[in-house]
């Protein structure tokens, strides 16, 4: 599906977590909504901390499935592809190729 930003953005993060399935993140209790959606502050095994979808992790403690916090900086008017959406967030692929998360709010389906 093809958007297109109403609101520019830049990555918060310049080295974001990034998780492997079945990797266990060491999780502090931090939590925060977004739109309405759970986060959890986690610790990947190789330092990198950041923001998770809540859903990300089992009751076991482990990552469900592969996951990076890369974010997508954008300008107003750009548009992409949109990838796939969770928790208020949309991974999304540029015209040079590039991938990464945009808040929802700041895009409209083209």
């Amino acid at each position: 599906m093809r958007v297109i930003a109403t609101k520019g953005w830049q990555a918060s993060y310049a080295d974001p977590i990034r998780l492997r399935a079945g990797e266990a993140p060491r999780l502090s209790g931090r939590e925060d909504i977004w739109d309405g959606h759970r986060w959890l502050w986690a610790v990947a095994e190789d330092g990198r901390e950041g923001w998770v979808p809540d859903m990300l992790v089992s009751p076991e403690g482990r990552a469900v499935r592969e996951y990076s916090a890369l974010e997508l900086g954008c300008a107003v008017g750009e548009e992409m592809e949109a990838v796939t959406e969770t928790h208020g967030w949309t991974l999304c692929r540029n015209a040079e190729g590039a991938e990464g998360w945009v808040p929802s709010r700041h895009l409209r389906k083209v």
